[in-house]
Order: structure tokens, then sequence, then C-alpha cells
């Protein structure tokens, strides 16, 4: 197996190069922030406009409560006891 210390040496002499050309005071996210931002307001207005249409089509009216029977108001008056 060939020895990866001379390449791993060679990679990191190119990252630390590379960082120090580096702003440490300015760091941006870039064009794939951007994108990820975009792709997330995207999915968002697309379920806000799904929500609205779906709410569009609910039946908010509600159905009146019915009305207690005569035969059940006479039954719970009675008292329960029996003979009088």
């Amino acid at each position: 197996m060939p020895d990866m210390s001379a390449s791993a040496n060679l990679a990191m002499t190119h990252v630390a190069t590379l960082a120090k050309e580096l702003d440490e005071n300015k760091v941006t996210p870039g064009v794939l922030g951007f994108l990820v931002f975009a792709a997330l307001a995207v999915g968002v207005w697309a379920l806000m406009k799904s929500m609205n249409r779906h709410m569009g089509r609910v039946n908010f009216e509600e159905e009146p409560e019915p009305e207690p029977s005569a035969a059940a108001k006479s039954a719970t008056s009675k008292p329960a006891g029996g003979s009088a």
C-alpha cells in the first residue's frame, strides 16, 4: 500500500494557501447558499398557495344544534324515585 502522507501533506498545503486568501471578516454564503434559500422560498410559496386553495374548499357553515325533543324534556323533569 503506498504511503499517503506525501499526498496528504500536499493537499494540506493547497488548502492552507486557500484559507489564507479568505478574508476572515467577510464570509458570505455564496451561490450554494442563495440556491438553497431560493429553493426554500419557492417551496414555502407553493405550500402557501396549496393551503389557500384547500382552505377555500372548506365549508365553515355550522349546523344548528338540534333541539331536544319533548319526550326527552319530560323524562328529565320527572322524579326518578317512583311512588308518591
